[in-house]
């Protein structure tokens, strides 16, 4: 059994959601990042995703844009991701990168596997990638014990979802809602994936998923505070938060008749 398939059997016993955190790495800068993504950790999210920051991503609503932005303005490169993964996962918490398609093909399928495994990563969440043009990402991940991790969507069909999870390791991603990533003020009920914010959403969510993926509301602690050290404590009393919802559900849960 894989890390991240461990830490969703650990919540399952637990009768609650796992809690998954995003943060893109280099930002507000690699150190800090690396720092956030720990703080997040230790305040009670089960799963780390790192982004890998990309000049087109086309999934990512304005926060994250603006996260990443920085990032690559930063100077923020692959191996910069791969020092983030090997620092958080160091923490001991499972890790996996999310990344667009292209810089992997362009680091080098096989090279990519390899690096990330030696950096102690757990897999890899691939937004735009499809099984069909899988094949040589789902051998390396084979390969290097990775979990390749892909998206099914409000729209797929229930052929399409059959496909995408007889692919898919550690778990399946489902997005929430269609279109890009970012707060919301109410979440879908068909899935776990975009626009959670707040420890409410996430008990909603817990009380259908089996996990609750949280990015953009991290990413906006970062933003929006007024200087690094601030924003690390935002992240991890929003961790923290998320966390108690989680565990909220499961009681809730627990208590039904």
């Amino acid at each position: 059994m894989s890390a991240v398939a461990a830490s969703f059997e650990k919540a399952a016993a637990e009768r609650r959601a796992a809690l998954v955190g995003y943060l893109p790495a280099g930002f507000p800068s690699v150190p800090g990042g690396i720092e956030a993504a720990i703080a997040m950790a230790e305040a009670g999210a089960d799963i780390v995703e790192i982004g890998l920051p990309y000049s087109d991503p086309l999934m990512d609503g304005p926060v994250i844009q603006e996260a990443t932005r920085r990032a690559l303005a930063g100077g923020t490169r692959v191996a910069d991701v791969l020092r983030t993964v090997e620092a958080v996962a160091g923490a001991g918490v499972p890790t996996l990168v999310m990344t667009y398609w292209n810089p992997v093909d362009h680091h080098g399928v096989s090279a990519f596997a390899a690096d990330l495994a030696a950096a102690g990563g757990s897999g890899l969440i691939t937004p735009d990638l499809t099984p069909e043009e899988a094949g040589p990402w789902l051998d390396a991940a084979a390969e290097h014990g990775l979990d390749p991790v892909f998206l099914v969507a409000p729209s797929s069909s229930g052929d399409r979802i059959k496909l995408i999870t007889s692919v898919c390791r550690g778990f399946v991603y489902a997005a929430s809602l269609m279109g890009t990533t970012g707060a919301r003020d109410a979440v879908g009920s068909q899935a776990v994936g975009l626009g959670v914010r707040d420890r409410r959403q996430a008990a909603e969510v817990a009380g259908f998923a089996d996990g609750v993926i949280v990015g953009s509301a991290f990413v906006s602690r970062l933003l929006e505070a007024p200087d690094s050290h601030a924003g690390i404590d935002a992240v991890r009393d929003l961790a923290a938060s998320l966390a108690e919802g989680v565990r909220e559900a499961a009681v809730a849960l627990r208590s039904a008749p």
